[in-house]
């Protein structure tokens, strides 16, 4: 396939965006009109509950619904779309059966049979239902290590398959190997680990420094090894042995030193929202968009979900614009993200290469 013309910087900074939105369809004058009419956004991360309003129904209300959604926004976007949703099954799931959906399995109840093959069939239903209504890319497996059983987000959630790195990177490959055969790309996550924390980076920042163990890398170490890891999902926690200065998805020194030098790790990187408050608190979208990019960071989720914000995307892109334009950001790190994205498109969001194993 011969290259894309070379975008402008403008659409360079937008397809770099994975987007909330608010809507069950795009109705004339959406706020994302433009953004993908001009291909100036990368994907959209789909949500069943609008937090703001504190009501379901945001972008999902069936099963019909949601494939009309997902075949509008591809057709009214020039370039291959990311469409994103967090389907992990149990309570972190956003296609819920009282919508229309299948019932799903937790992560920690999945560990708990013992079986990777019982993974691998909840696993391939999750995956036939997203593949079925139009999303390409599902915000799982998480692979963290339930090491702290207070944990208020990983274990309290019943979000891990297990404490035992050996048994969650072997539920975690059953997962992803499952949606591969359907044309749906995963994102193991949160790394480097969020598992040993005690707190919660939606609500806060959480410092791991004291908690976090090595064997919180170990599901990452075999899942590369494995070639399992279409793209990875950063966390927000801190741990000043690693980086002293910034979280795990603003470093350069976890991201682009731990996660791409020291494991190998050629991939997507795909950013947790970035709203959350463990970011958000502390480093404005201004300062947090390009510092992510530049530690390394390919794909910036935005989830708006927190505070809606209909020009959130152009105030995201005119954040990077501005720190090109200033020389703190170097547009040669827009291009390097835009090729793993492409690649991550290409190879595994695709479906068709996917489905016939190449």
């Amino acid at each position: 396939m011969p290259p894309s013309p070379d975008p402008g910087l403008e659409a360079k900074a937008g397809r770099l965006l994975l987007a909330g939105f608010r809507g069950t369809a795009i109705e004339p004058g959406h706020p994302l009109e433009r953004d993908l009419a001009e291909g100036l956004l990368g994907g959209v991360i789909l949500f069943d509950y609008d937090m703001t309003l504190r009501r379901p129904g945001r972008n999902i209300t069936s099963p019909d619904q949601l494939a009309a959604l997902a075949a509008d926004l591809r057709r009214r976007s020039p370039h291959p779309l990311f469409i994103a949703i967090d389907q992990e099954g149990g309570r972190v799931a956003r296609l819920k059966p009282e919508c229309g959906f299948p019932p799903t399995s937790s992560h920690a109840a999945l560990g708990r049979s013992g079986d990777p093959a019982a993974t691998a069939a909840a696993a391939a239903g999750i995956a036939a239902t997203l593949a079925a209504t139009g999303v390409n890319l599902n915000c799982a497996p998480v692979v963290d290590l339930a090491v702290e059983p207070d944990n208020p987000i990983i274990a309290g959630k019943e979000r891990s398959f297990s404490a035992d790195p050996a048994v969650v990177a072997a539920h975690a490959a059953a997962f992803v190997r499952a949606h591969r055969q359907a044309g749906v790309a995963c994102t193991p996550k949160h790394f480097p680990g969020h598992g040993s924390s005690r707190a919660d980076t939606h609500l806060g920042w959480v410092d791991v420094t004291d908690s976090w163990i090595q064997d919180e890398l170990e599901p990452y170490r075999r899942l590369l090894a494995e070639d399992l890891c279409d793209a990875i999902m950063t966390t927000h926690i801190f741990h000043r042995g690693l980086d002293p200065d910034f979280p795990a998805t603003l470093s350069p020194r976890i991201l682009d030193g731990l996660l791409r030098k020291d494991l190998g790790f050629g991939g997507a990187i795909v950013t947790d929202d970035l709203e959350m408050r463990a970011i958000a608190d502390h480093f404005p979208l201004e300062q947090a968009l390009p510092r992510a990019v530049q530690a390394g960071a390919d794909l910036l989720t935005l989830g708006n979900n927190v505070d809606y914000d209909p020009a959130i995307t152009s105030r995201a892109r005119r954040a990077l614009v501005q720190a090109v334009h200033r020389g703190e950001l170097a547009e040669e790190c827009l291009d390097h993200a835009l090729v793993r994205l492409r690649r991550l498109h290409d190879r595994r969001a695709g479906g068709d290469s996917l489905r016939t194993g190449t």
